[in-house]
């Protein structure tokens, strides 16, 4: 299983993995299970880590702890960490959700996160997705420079106008029938492509397009 390699998980329960990416579209169709009762427990492991690392890496209270970890482990994040991962490219869809833009869909692919977790938690145990935890979620909590849950838009545009460049949306195709439309934009600095992004709306693809070209381009805009 190439994203296996790709993560470096060595495993001998390669359908634990192929379940914790299977939609419950593609499920239905070829009578196979679905990454839910996965997602089920990844859910609970990533709020335990979570927690245990905001009580031994940050001095706040209760209260502020709880809403931290609530902005780490909301469907943003998830979307966030997944995408990077490239959970969404080995996405097992049934083919009207694929013609749907489901490998896009923002709680399909922050679902797929926490079932991951699932599937690595059985498979290898606590230790082993705390280290995985920290080793690819962490980094991004901790960077000071941007909050990759924020408005990417509004962030992208403070970026810009330091150097006082033209920033530009363009949409570019736009998909599927009329109640479940793919758009996809792309985003210009200066008249040159930096993001592009894919979703169901046009302002959320714009929004895509702004977090491509943030997470691509930060110290060379």
């Amino acid at each position: 299983m190439e994203l296996l390699d790709k993560l470096g998980i060595q495993t001998d329960q390669k359908e634990l993995y192929e379940t914790a990416l299977t939609h419950t579209s593609y499920a239905n169709e070829h009578h196979v299970e679905s990454y839910e009762r996965l997602e089920y427990l990844g859910d609970a492991v990533l709020e335990l880590i979570m927690s245990e690392y905001l009580y031994k890496h940050t001095n706040e209270v209760e209260g502020r702890m709880t809403k931290l970890r609530s902005h780490y482990v909301c469907e943003n994040a998830l979307y966030e960490y997944s995408l990077r991962l490239g959970y969404h490219e080995a996405l097992r869809l049934g083919k009207g959700e694929e013609d749907s833009g489901g490998r896009f869909r923002k709680t399909i692919v922050a679902d797929i996160f926490e079932s991951m977790l699932g599937a690595m938690y059985l498979d290898q145990g606590m230790d082993y997705v705390k280290s995985f935890i920290y080793k690819h979620v962490i980094p991004i909590i901790e960077n000071k420079k941007l909050d990759f849950f924020d408005d990417y838009k509004s962030k992208l545009q403070e970026l810009v106008q330091t150097d006082k460049k033209s920033l530009e949306y363009e949409l570019i195709t736009e998909e599927g029938p009329a109640h479940n439309k793919i758009f996809t934009v792309v985003v210009k600095i200066n008249n040159v492509v930096y993001g592009k992004g894919t979703a169901h709306s046009k302002k959320e693809a714009e929004q895509e397009a702004a977090r491509d070209a943030i997470n691509k381009s930060v110290g060379e805009i």
